[in-house]
Order: C-alpha cells, then structure tokens, then sequence
C-alpha cells in the first residue's frame, strides 16, 4: 500500500510510464479494509499502524505541491507523552518469529518443525522482580498458559486465547499465516496485562521470565483423561477404588474426564434438576447475579450488531476512497492527453483545471484511508468486548459446574445416610449383629465423613466463583464505559476532522473553477 501511495504523491504528468504503472497498480493496492479482510475479524485494528492518530497532533502542516507533482498533506505525528513514573505498566511485545525443528522426529509428515516466538516484557510491577525480560515460546506454551489460567482462576473472566488454526496454516501462505499468528498473540497477552489480576499471577510472570522449557504443567489431552477415567471405573463401581468425591477434587469440574463416575454422578443431577419433580435444596437464586447475566446476554447480541455495522461502514468507507482514487487516476490521464494534443490556450487551461481535480481527487482518496484506518482503530473496541463474551460464558460456567457439585454432593450424602440408616436397623434386628453389616456400615460412614467434607469444599468453592463473578462484573461495566465513552469521542472526532479537510480539497477545486460558473 506503501509503495502505491509514494506513486502517487510523485506522480509526473509528463511520466508516461510511471501514469502506466500506476493505473495497472491502483487496483491492487492493499489499504487498511482490504488487509483486514484477510484477518481473523473485519475490525481487527492489528494491520493498522495505530501508533499515530492525527488528531492527537497539535497542528496539521500541508505538504508543498510541486507544479508536476501530486501531493497529499501529511499530518505531523503526535508528540508522545510518557506515563507518570508510578503507573504500573506491563509491556510486553512478540517478535521475531523462528522455526525451529522437533527434538523427536514426528510421525506425520511435515509436523517435525515448529515456530517460536520472542517475548519481550517490560514492567514496574514488583511481583516481576526486574524491568526487562526476554523468552522463547512456541503457541503450545501459550495454550498452557491458557489452560493453567483458567483452571487457577475460576470464575474470572479469562480472555480467550487465539485458536490453533491448522487449517488456515495449510491455506494461507506460511509467513502470511506465522505473523497472523504473531499478532493475535500480542494482543492475546495485551489482554492478560490489562487484567488487573491476571497480570500479577505466578502463572503470567513464569511465562514471561523463566527461560527454556515453560515450567508450567501441561494438560493431558482429552482422550488420555478419558482413557484414565475408564480404567478406574471398574474399580468403582465394584468397590476396588474409591467410588466417592474426594475433597480434593472438587475444586475442579467434573468435566475433565478423570473420574467418569463422577461425572455420570453430575449428569444424573443434572437430569433431575431439568426433569426431576423435587427441587434441589440449592438453587441458584441470586437475583442480581441472574438480571447481570441476561443484560450480558442482551449486550453480546447488541454488540454483534453493532459488529457487522461497524464493518459495514469500514467498507464503504474503503470503497469510497477506491472510487475517488480511480477518478483520479482518470483525470490525471486526461490531462495527459488534452496537454499532449492541446493546440489552444482554453484546451491548456482546462488540462489545467482537471489535474486540480486530479490532484484533489487522490489527496480525498488517500484522506479516506486514513480516515478508515482510524474508524477501525476506535470501533474495534466493540469487537474487543464481544471477543470478551467467550471469557464470560467460561466463568458463568464456572459457576453451574461448581453449583452442579455442591447440588450432587448434597443428593449422594442423602443416599448414604438413606442407606446407613436402613442398614444400621437390619444389623439392630439381629441377635450378636452382623459382622459383613457392621463393616459395610462403618465404611458408609466413612464415606459420609469424606462426602460431608468434599460438600464443605465445594461450598467454599462455589462461593469463592460466585464472588469472582461479581467482582469481574463490576469490573467489566466499568471499563466497558470508559471504553466506550473513548471509543465515541475518537470515532466522531475523526469523522468530523477528516470530512472537513477534504471538504478543504474539494473547497479549493471549487474556487480554482469558479469561472465556469460566472461565463455560464
């Protein structure tokens, strides 16, 4: 896009190879909505050098138009203002991008080499114990970051990682596809350090810090969880292991895998809370908490809305520039003709006037992607919250999954005290009791003991959720206002600063004809 801007800001008249050149190119240019096409999002602002926003500028100097060249003003970079010296800041910035090949060759043809990645942090946050710190990583490190994250900290609003996309990597050209991904990382841990909690995690930090292999504990794959729970559940069901939920366990779903018979456990509760005639004897009954998560709802269905407008308008706006643009690039080879073939002062004077146009009609063109290039700079902060949805829909289920462990522990804690009284009076009709019945008895109630010490866990558990969710929900609306209160003022700041200086252009263009209207 560059390269076709720098045409067309020296563009000659009397360059009839470069004219050539330029009107095969135009069309090809690649702008800010047409590279963004290309992204995971129309509104991704990641393709966009955002580092200068003109209106940050304190003045806007014009450019000096050369008698045969086009121009277009260029505005002054804004004067960069450092933060105060004891605002906490976490830097971080990915870079560098490096194939490397697999210790272990594998098995399927070309997967035995992968990319890893230069993190740079810079922070003042003494947790980190330093300023400036260097690693590599690979995007499995980051999925374990990901995981270790939302397994520690259930109920907060974890924003998604990027998805490991193997068939956009087959698709797409390999340097194409490597700084995508680049990117999407970048901002991935943009977001970690603008959590307030996140961002001081030990899980963050060793990501950041801790040099070589990521010291971090991988997740065990679906398929092996699964494969691990199978094999126990004999055990289970016949006794050999133990069949109930430890203390331990509850602070995890369910959901892994581990413990099938847990999760059946879980389902059959789950069923009876749907379709069951009785009600559990905990409910999810905060009112507040439930009128915050349908207005979330209603906010993720009005900012996907809001979404697909904000593109649209990115198009048109893209679009428009294109059709000034070529306009342009058709004036200019008018003039080109009418001064070749001109053999009177009035043909002269017209080619005259229709390289003004010329020239008012590619500065509008490039205005107009400059204008774009900042519309998408303020609207993504819409497709920023509505990437967050994901992040709120885990913690929510957070939530029901630690709800749905209390509810299961209370029912099974009622079947075993159903069934240690009904075995406690078979074992009292019998004269001298029942040695096999008094043992089943006192391993009921040995279970009853290790079941009424998971549910106190799992109480705590669902409490410690149910405040992380309020206080992410307060957090969120706050900075949600804040964001979009900036997102306005920038977005029609923009609008009107642009719009008016090419009104300037046309304005001009208007003044050097205005004869015409006078002989008419």
């Amino acid at each position: 896009m560059m390269g076709k801007e720098g045409s067309m800001e020296n563009l000659s008249l009397e360059d009839d190879d470069k004219l050539t050149s330029i009107s095969k190119s135009y069309s090809n240019y690649r702008s800010a909505m047409t590279c963004l096409s290309d992204c995971h999002h129309p509104l991704s602002p990641s393709i966009v050098d955002d580092s200068v926003d003109p209106l940050l500028a304190s003045s806007i100097q014009p450019s000096v138009i050369d008698d045969h060249d086009i121009v277009v003003e260029q505005f002054q970079n804004p004067t960069i203002i450092s933060p105060p010296l004891n605002l906490e800041y976490l830097n971080i910035t990915v870079s560098d991008p490096h194939k490397e090949i697999q210790a272990s060759p594998s098995i399927v043809p070309g997967t035995n080499t992968y990319v890893t990645y230069l993190i740079t942090t810079q922070t003042n946050l003494p947790d980190y114990g330093g300023s400036d710190f260097t690693v590599r990583r690979r995007f499995k490190d980051i999925v374990t970051l990901s995981d270790r994250l939302s397994e520690g900290y259930r109920g907060y609003f974890i924003p998604p990682r990027p998805d490991k996309s193997i068939v956009e990597s087959q698709v797409m050209q390999k340097q194409e596809f490597v700084e995508q991904r680049r990117l999407a990382l970048e901002k991935y841990l943009h977001k970690l350090a603008a959590h307030p909690l996140i961002k001081k995690s030990d899980e963050l930090r060793v990501f950041l810090q801790v040099h070589g292999k990521l010291p971090l504990p991988t997740t065990t794959d679906v398929a092996s969880r699964v494969l691990d729970g199978a094999v126990k559940l004999p055990k289970q069901l016949f006794g050999e292991s133990g069949n109930v939920i430890r203390p331990q366990d509850v602070v995890h779903p369910a959901k892994g895998g581990r413990d099938l018979l847990r999760l059946f456990k879980e389902l059959k509760q789950s069923v009876a809370n749907d379709w069951g005639a009785s009600k559990s004897s905990v409910d999810e009954e905060d009112k507040v908490f439930l009128e915050n998560k349908e207005r979330l709802h209603n906010i993720e269905l009005q900012l996907s809305n809001a979404s697909k407008q904000a593109e649209s308008l990115v198009k048109a706006q893209q679009d428009m520039g294109d059709t000034i643009g070529e306009l342009g690039l058709t004036f200019i080879k008018l003039t080109k003709f009418e001064n070749e073939r001109a053999t009177m002062n009035t043909q002269r004077e017209r080619a005259a006037d229709m390289k003004n146009v010329a020239t008012a009609a590619v500065k509008a063109s490039r205005l107009y992607r400059e204008l774009n290039s900042q519309t998408v700079k303020h609207l993504d902060i819409l497709h920023e919250h509505l990437s967050l949805m994901l992040g709120i829909h885990h913690a929510f289920s957070d939530r029901s999954s630690a709800l749905l462990t209390v509810q299961t522990l209370i029912s099974e804690l009622s079947s075993l005290n159903s069934r240690a009284e009904k075995l406690e009076t078979a074992t009292s009709k019998i004269f001298g009791g029942d040695k096999s019945r008094v043992r089943k008895l006192e391993e009921l109630k040995d279970s009853i003991r290790v079941t009424e010490d998971a549910k106190s866990c799992a109480i705590r558990e669902y409490e410690r959720i149910k405040e992380n969710n309020q206080s992410e929900i307060d957090r969120i609306n706050r900075e949600r206002h804040v964001d979009f209160v900036n997102m306005l003022k920038g977005f029609v700041t923009n609008q009107v600063a642009y719009t008016e200086r090419i009104g300037q252009e046309w304005s001009k263009v208007a003044e050097e004809t205005s004869r015409y209207s006078r002989e008419s």
